[in-house]
């Protein structure tokens, strides 16, 4: 059974079909006991992240949409427009370059290996992992840690989020250290509070208009939720700023940032305004130790991220098509070595069995010359009894192609017997007679 991977992601499904295929992290053990019984299939695992759906195992792509289908109560139909499918090395290729961000939506991203990382995790605690998957995830994992550590794939900015806690790492040496103040609540400010805490960062104040909002933000990152009223009390207290409302009007003026930059002594302030109109009066840019940067100052860091990763992007596929191809080499040895232990048994049947004929006939008074050359010619005859028949029956087909693999695989060489005559070359010339 072939390796198989098949899934439905945000290139191939929109938001309204993934989400219904999704499998919630609470469900996945039985989801996967339920689906290696039905396909009958003893290695499974499944990736459900927010924009992918995959399972991994050896099993058809027909008995594997089937049940995805069934589960979760979509028509057939439906997945059969939009899903992808990848078989054996194709199949490898595809799982590394899902773990190296190389097939997400955002370009290098360094989450999805992680989640690929517990997919393993949940699959193996569950009982659904063997040797195959075992092995396959093992370097899956191997070579996304490669194109991490031997491109750049995942260190430049290509979000505004992303681009804004980036320019706040080069202003501070080490983010541990900073108070960082988040003005807003939406989905941005949401990213960066995450970019930020993945950087270290562990005092984080959010201000937004709404308390509940603010609080329902902090909850989920250990944050201080204030009001907009109250930034001036706290602004002294922060050495990163990055603000996202969709307010219409200036929320931090200069004369705000003046009062806490000499509260602060001057210690520098990292501002980033990324709301168009600006919450930060351009003025504030102005001011000495304050470093304010707005969506137009990161569109040229977010273009020149965007390029490198590209660039990166190149030499990651090339490490994984190199990684592919020899797993499945070393995959395909490993699935002849049933073959080649059978032969092997086989072999060492006959030569068991012609040692005792030839042992007993020593017994019994039998010339040892003689029956040492009778062993030697049973013992050939019997193990090339098999080629010689598919050689005679290559030859009897006329099938060339049999008979050169036949007489490559017992080792003899493409030989050219039968050199043509050409009747029409010049012989010797005779000597005329006198």
């Amino acid at each position: 059974m072939p390796i198989l991977a098949l899934g439905i992601n945000h290139d191939s499904a929109p938001v309204a079909v993934r989400e219904r295929v999704a499998f919630a992290p609470e469900v996945m053990p039985s989801a996967l006991a339920e689906a290696r019984l039905a396909l009958e299939c003893p290695e499974l695992a499944i990736l459900s992240t927010c924009n992918r759906t995959e399972i991994y195992g050896e099993a058809t792509a027909e008995s594997v949409l089937a049940w995805i289908a069934e589960y979760h109560g979509v028509p057939l139909d439906e997945l059969t427009s939009c899903h992808y499918q990848f078989t054996d090395e194709s199949a490898v290729r595809h799982m590394m370059r899902v773990a190296c961000g190389l097939d997400s939506l955002v370009l290098g991203e360094p989450q999805i290996l992680g989640q690929m990382k517990s997919a393993y995790a949940v699959a193996r605690e569950s009982g659904s992992v063997g040797s195959t998957l075992h092995n396959v995830f093992q370097q899956v994992f191997s070579v996304a840690k490669k194109v991490r550590t031997e491109t750049a794939i995942g260190e430049n900015p290509v979000s505004v989020a992303f681009a804004a806690v980036s320019l706040a790492s080069r202003i501070f040496t080490d983010l541990r250290e900073q108070t960082a103040l988040l003005i807003g609540a939406g989905e941005t400010i949401e990213l960066v509070a995450r970019h930020l805490l993945d950087k270290g960062v562990k005092r984080l104040i959010v201000a937004n208009r709404t308390l509940n909002r603010a609080q329902a933000l902090a909850e989920d990152f250990g944050a201080e939720a204030i009001l907009l009223a109250d930034i001036p009390e706290y602004l002294p207290r922060a050495d990163i700023v990055i603000s996202s409302t969709a307010s219409q009007l200036p929320i931090l003026g200069k004369g705000a940032v003046e009062s806490a930059l000499k509260q602060r002594r001057h210690r520098p302030m990292f501002m980033v305004d990324i709301a168009v109109p600006r919450d930060i009066e351009p003025q504030v840019g102005k001011l000495d130790d304050i470093y304010l940067y707005t969506v137009d100052d990161l569109r040229g860091v977010i273009d020149e991220g965007k390029r490198l990763r590209e660039q990166a992007a190149e030499a990651a596929d090339e490490i994984v098509n190199v990684a592919a191809s020899a797993f499945m080499r070393e995959h395909r040895s490993l699935r002849a070595v049933d073959s080649i232990r059978s032969y092997r048994r086989q072999a060492q049947g006959i030569s068991k069995d012609e040692l005792e004929k030839s042992l007993v006939q020593l017994r019994t008074g039998g010339d040892p010359e003689q029956l040492l050359e009778q062993l030697a010619r049973s013992l050939t005859n019997k193990l090339i009894h098999a080629p010689t028949v598919a050689l005679r029956q290559a030859t009897a087909d006329g099938d060339l192609d049999r008979l050169r693999l036949v007489r490559e695989i017992i080792g003899l060489a493409d030989e050219d017997r039968s050199q043509p005559t050409d009747h029409s070359a010049p012989g010797p010339a005779k000597k005329k007679l006198k």
